[in-house]
């Protein structure tokens, strides 16, 4: 994996991290079921979140997941408010 991004690079410039792991996510578009290779990642993502809220010791770029896991949850949990007043 030759665009692997190490710890050093991402800490050192976490902006350009991102939009270089964004540049390799594009070709996403491309897999035959791109839904089951990120959905796994992203219950992980919120698996992770939800172990690490709230201790004392806080790890490297887990607000930032926190932060994009917890606007995830708060539009998934809007959508399913916003289906329950349809069904109605």
């Amino acid at each position: 994996m030759g665009w692997l991004i190490g710890r050093a690079a991402a800490m050192a410039d976490p902006q350009k991290a991102r939009v270089k792991v964004l540049e390799k996510l594009q070709g996403l578009s491309e897999l035959d079921d791109p839904e089951s290779a990120v959905v796994p990642i992203l219950i992980d993502a919120i698996l992770l979140v939800e172990s690490y809220r709230a201790v004392r010791h806080e790890i490297t770029f887990l607000p930032e997941l926190r932060e994009s896991v917890d606007a995830l949850l708060r539009d998934l949990s809007a959508i399913e408010k916003s289906d329950a007043v349809v069904a109605r």
